[in-house]
């Protein structure tokens, strides 16, 4: 295959971002300015910033905000039987301040939190004008693509949602051509979604994609037949050249969406909220290089630097994340050439820290045996992040790392869903995005932490 990749040079070209200074944000590809026409748009970014920064989609003309809202990691809360619920009330606060500072783009799907994302999502935006925010939920037919059920999905979505039309459907994580016509075209659901999009149902059609370069070639071949208005990719500063596991590089992905005129949609800016939890090392090499931006502003404004981004997806639990993320982008200041580099260097430094690529979906839940394997991954991430992790006994500072590591295991995670209680039946594998080998790496942690109680490592 021909070597593809762009030089830091051409993805400067490309962003524009030489050019741009704050005075001048106007300039950005598809991005008039911050326009009050835009839905949303009626009040001022968070205090100490401007206004929010819009891009157009180049097929409709919408005016979507460059910050948009995943809602895949609602705040929740135990109702009377001790289940995990949506916090309606904390959802409802949280789009009243993201719609109150121009965000207008909320992305959902019917299997995000069990389930009960869409329908937290619709009730709270109901409160609202339809014609003030997009929309955006999925076909996620992995368990049964037959026709029946996956028009049924869809159906509910727009139930749950409370409206008659989606601004944005994206078929659900396909990696490749086998499995998109396994789940979309052999039954038939791809004649029945253009009819959609053609009754304008659908407003604007595409995809989510985790895999390789092949497959994403297998996908885009289809661009003439079913014209993809866009396409949701994960696109971070560490996975523009350091994709993990059978993942394509950003900035391939990236390329052959400009290549075509297909605008992107991104997903994980954080790598699952790595990019915000970084090690101290890096934390204070980017809190040096700007000590009045965030750890995770980086990240945010890497992503939404190139103009072939339409928006920037961020699941935003907490108030002051969402706030943070605002300000960023209130208005965006897109990355110099210097600052690039510097980005391009710090990924780099981050090869050298062994994290498990886990961004905290939960595709991989429940597990039938009861074990929480996202927060068993994310505790083994942020200790390797904090040096908590020995090589061996005769480490330096092995004692202070050993406690801290079995301390604070029991503390994430409770003791009947550790990694000890993993049988390796790999129903979680088929639903990791990332291709993560999960039963490989929970027995992997497993001996480790049998290791650290026995000394023996």
């Amino acid at each position: 295959m021909k070597n593809n990749n762009i030089d830091r040079r051409e993805f400067l070209k490309k962003a524009g971002s030489s050019a741009l200074v704050i005075g001048g944000l106007g300039a950005v590809a598809g991005c008039k300015g911050n326009s009050s026409a835009a839905p949303g748009a009626t009040a001022k970014g968070a205090e100490g910033a401007g206004e929010m920064t819009y891009r157009t989609n180049s097929v409709r003309g919408d005016k979507v905000s460059i910050l948009g809202y995943g809602c895949m990691r609602w705040p929740m809360v135990k109702d009377e039987n001790g289940r995990d619920v949506c916090d309606q009330e904390a959802i409802d606060r949280l789009i009243d301040y993201a719609i109150g500072h121009g965000v207008n783009y909320f992305d959902t799907a019917p299997v995000y939190l069990q389930g009960q994302s869409e329908s937290a999502t619709g009730k709270s935006l109901k409160r609202y004008p339809r014609e003030s925010y997009y929309i955006a939920t999925k076909l996620s037919n992995f368990s049964n693509a037959s026709r029946e059920n996956s028009i049924e999905m869809y159906r509910k979505s727009l139930e749950n949602l409370q409206t008659d039309y989606i601004d944005y459907y994206l078929l659900h994580s396909l990696a490749n051509e086998s499995g998109f016509k396994y789940r979309f075209v052999d039954n038939g659901i791809m004649d029945f979604l253009l009819e959609e999009r053609k009754a304008g149902r659908i407003r604007n059609l595409g995809f989510s994609f985790h895999g390789s370069r092949e497959g994403f070639d297998e996908m885009m071949a289809y661009h003439e037949k079913y014209h993809w208005d866009f396409v949701q990719i994960q696109l971070n500063y560490v996975d523009w050249r350091h994709a993990s596991g059978r993942n394509a590089d950003a900035e391939y992905l990236q390329q052959e969406l400009d290549k075509r005129g297909i605008q992107s949609v991104i997903m994980e800016p954080l790598l699952g909220g790595r990019l915000s939890k970084v090690p101290q090392y890096v934390a204070d090499r980017l809190k040096e290089r700007n000590p009045e931006g965030s750890v995770a502003s980086w990240a945010f404004r890497f992503a939404g630097t190139h103009t072939g981004v339409l928006t920037v997806l961020s699941g935003m639990t907490y108030m002051e994340h969402l706030q943070d993320n605002v300000k960023t982008y209130s208005p965006l200041v897109p990355l110099t050439e210097d600052e690039l580099a510097f980005l391009d260097e710090t990924a780099a430094i981050m090869q050298k820290y062994p994290t498990i690529p886990c961004n905290d979906c939960k595709y991989c839940m429940p597990c039938p045996y009861g074990i929480d394997i996202p927060a068993i991954l994310l505790h083994y991430n942020k200790c390797v992040n904090a040096g908590e992790v020995a090589a061996s006994v005769n480490d330096e500072g092995y004692r202070k790392a050993r406690r801290a590591y079995l301390v604070s295991y029991d503390r994430a995670v409770p003791k009947l869903r550790q990694a000890s209680r993993c049988i390796g039946c790999n129903q979680c594998m088929e639903h990791c995005p990332q291709r993560i080998n999960i039963p490989k790496e929970l027995h992997r942690i497993d001996r480790y932490i049998e290791n650290l109680k026995q000394d023996t490592l």
